[in-house]
């Protein structure tokens, strides 16, 4: 039996979410947001994070969430900021990239409650030059937290992975005092994920840098739990971003399970899973290893270049389709006076992306057992 909030969201009767005061469909933060995130690790699945370059990327992750009744993570990265501006505008000084992200915060806010599922806004990779990008989300947060109590944003990314540990280390630790007079939610980087990923590409990255220690997970740990509770680590156990075949990189998901160790020995807890980590470059990773990484406490994992491959799959296939009915405004199979507007109207043919990305999206939270987890409907 399932009950429907006032808030319009489904949760069923499933307990797990009753810890959860003001849990809602739109966009969450604070304790709520980070309720959902302890839950994930405490029933083993985790929330996929979904890279979006337009308002068409953010309806069909939503549309997929509501489908199967499930929380979801909307994130923007610095390059798909720019683009959700509008590549034509100036980005001197990342001005594009921070009203992009703006905007499509904004556009999650207006439209995500209409979907009845709880989503978290966050922010991808930020590296140390991008900087002033994570300045200009932080402080669109303070003017919506002036007005509303609560950030624009659910969360942020710092990735610092490429600098000495410990200015990556004492660098997050100064933004999350910034950020926890909002109570929100920071995600770091330790080791490199490989691979090229919006612009960045570090394919020749030495192989022992795509691999964390316990050490160097540990050291956030103590650097930034004394701040707040309310962070989680992209560790690197062989992630590399983009696609590839299975067996062509070595995931290592094993490490997380010593890193935990390594925390629940140090802090005496009866917690096997005490750190709350991130599984990026999980692109063609094999099912298992997936399955491995979220025993370890993976509760989020970034999907990015299987969603792309999968919007444009679904122009591709249309266009496949009805070529006929696309090689000019007038003139088609039907006849050489036929019209084809109902053919190239964007409309139709961006619905057929956002179809196959729907799909795709399912099956990522399929993969990380996200599946009815507000309760079946």
């Amino acid at each position: 039996v399932s009950t429907q909030s006032t808030w319009g969201i489904n949760v069923g009767n499933m307990s797990m979410w009753k810890d959860i005061p003001g849990l809602k469909a739109g966009v969450l933060t604070g304790e709520v947001a980070w309720g959902v995130i302890k839950q994930a690790k405490k029933n083993g699945f985790a929330i996929p994070a979904f890279n979006v370059t337009s308002s068409s990327n953010v309806n069909a992750t939503l549309e997929a969430a509501m489908k199967i009744n499930s929380p979801i993570m909307i994130q923007v990265s610095q390059g798909g900021a720019q683009f959700f501006a509008g590549k034509g505008s100036s980005n001197d000084g990342q001005a594009a990239s921070i009203l992009g992200a703006v905007a499509a915060a904004h556009h999650v806010r207006t439209v995500a409650a209409a979907y009845g599922v709880p989503v978290i806004m966050h922010s991808d990779h930020c590296a140390k030059k991008l900087l002033p990008w994570f300045d200009g989300m932080l402080a669109a947060d303070e003017e919506y937290f002036a007005k509303h109590g609560e950030p624009l944003f659910s969360s942020h990314m710092l990735d610092l992975s490429e600098e000495d540990h410990e200015y990556n280390v004492n660098t997050c630790a100064e933004y999350l005092k910034r950020m926890v007079k909002m109570n929100q939610i920071l995600e770091m980087e330790i080791g490199i994920t490989g691979g090229v990923e919006d612009g960045v590409d570090n394919s020749g990255v030495s192989k022992d840098k795509l691999y964390s220690t316990a050490a160097d997970t540990w050291m956030v740990y103590e650097k930034l739990s004394p701040i707040s509770e309310k962070f989680t680590i992209a560790a690197a156990f062989g992630n590399v971003h983009g696609v590839y075949k299975p067996g062509n990189v070595k995931l290592q998901p094993e490490l997380l399970g010593q890193f935990q160790a390594h925390a629940k020995e140090k802090l005496q807890c009866d917690d096997p899973n005490p750190l709350f980590f991130v599984f990026h470059g999980g692109s063609g990773s094999e099912k298992e290893l997936i399955e491995q990484a979220l025993s370890h406490g993976v509760v989020k994992m970034n999907v990015d270049t299987d969603t792309q491959w999968a919007y444009w799959e679904g122009i591709l296939n249309f266009y496949k389709a009805k070529e006929g009915f696309l090689q000019g405004q007038i003139g088609n199979p039907n006849g050489p006076d036929k019209p084809n507007k109902s053919f190239y109207d964007p409309r139709v043919w961006l619905r057929e992306a956002e179809n196959t990305m729907c799909a795709r999206v399912q099956e990522s939270c399929t993969d990380l057992k996200n599946v009815n987890t507000l309760g079946t409907k």
